[in-house]
């Protein structure tokens, strides 16, 4: 029991952190990238394309069949969010990611994503189980919250805003 404990609920919730752990790198790196093209869309626009870049050769690798769009088209539009919702977040990540710091970006981030889920599962919404809210539930977001409010507390006064780099004309 305590093996397959350990694969059903340590494992992937390792692998969740893991994944976690990658998001201010990706932040931090597309709010430079931002600054060196000079506007944060571009930015966007060019995460997202080396994304595709690189899911893309994955896909090929394990044969992946084609999609079925005419089932997804026919879907609730709530099927499509992921794509305005992952251009909003890379957006504000590259934007406000050098205001509030690593830390202070993804603590915000981590806190709303938390109060959004809250809802999602207490009201099973976009076909997941309803989890209904307690108290346990709650205290464990209020932490959070709380938790948000003390990492922006303790950063002080935002630093001013740095230059961007200079990218050397000859060099490119």
């Amino acid at each position: 029991m305590p093996a397959a404990w350990c694969v059903s609920a340590i494992l992937p919730t390792l692998v969740a952190v893991a994944a976690g752990a990658a998001v201010p790198f990706q932040a931090a790196s597309n709010a430079a990238l931002g600054r060196a093209l000079g506007h944060p869309l571009w930015a966007t626009l060019a995460s997202l394309a080396v994304s595709a870049l690189v899911v893309l050769p994955v896909m090929l690798a394990l044969r992946v069949p084609a999609p079925m769009l005419g089932a997804a088209l026919h879907g609730p539009a709530w099927l499509w969010l992921g794509g305005v919702a992952g251009v909003a977040y890379i957006t504000a990540a590259l934007v406000l990611t050098p205001k509030l710091g690593a830390a202070g970006f993804i603590v915000a981030v981590v806190a709303g994503q938390m109060l959004a889920s809250l809802l999602i599962d207490h009201v099973g919404a976009m076909g997941l189980p309803a989890r209904p809210v307690g108290a346990a539930r709650l205290l464990g977001v209020a932490l959070i919250l709380a938790g948000m409010v003390t990492v922006q507390l303790s950063q002080g006064v935002p630093p001013a805003a740095t230059p961007a780099p200079q990218v050397d004309a000859e060099r490119h």
